[in-house]
């Protein structure tokens, strides 16, 4: 009985990180790489004074394959962290058009469904102040 209880519990833990890896994107997006402009995520602050100049935003969605609905558990679904990457240096050519120095509070969301799957990466395009 005592060893249902554990399986039940790692179960829900595994699920519960699971649901929580999917929400989030799963797998993060690499602050090691370099762009021509500051790129900073949720929760890390700008120190330096800065004007906002507007939201940028890329997103996308598209039909799952049949290799991502084969499998019942969810495989090859979501974008990989190079591919992350690249969607980031798109979302900064973005910000850039429009006079940015940086892009602050950049968020990526992705989703899926039965059918179809689909990501959101925004971002504040901020421009310095006094320099």
């Amino acid at each position: 009985m005592a060893a249902n209880k554990k399986i039940n519990k790692l179960f829900i833990a595994l699920i519960a990180g699971t649901l929580l890896g999917c929400a989030s994107g799963g797998i993060p997006i690499s602050t090691n790489t370099k762009y021509p402009i500051e790129v900073l995520y949720e929760n890390q602050p700008l120190e330096r004074p800065y004007s906002e100049i507007g939201l940028v935003e890329i997103s996308n969605e598209d039909s799952l394959t049949a290799r991502q609905t084969k499998d019942k558990r969810m495989m090859y679904r979501g974008n990989d962290a190079k591919t992350k990457e690249l969607l980031t240096a798109r979302l900064v050519m973005k910000a850039q058009k429009i006079g940015a120095d940086a892009i602050i509070n950049v968020r990526y969301k992705y989703y899926t469904s039965v059918k179809s799957e689909g990501y959101m990466l925004s971002g504040l395009a901020v421009r310095y102040r006094g320099e």
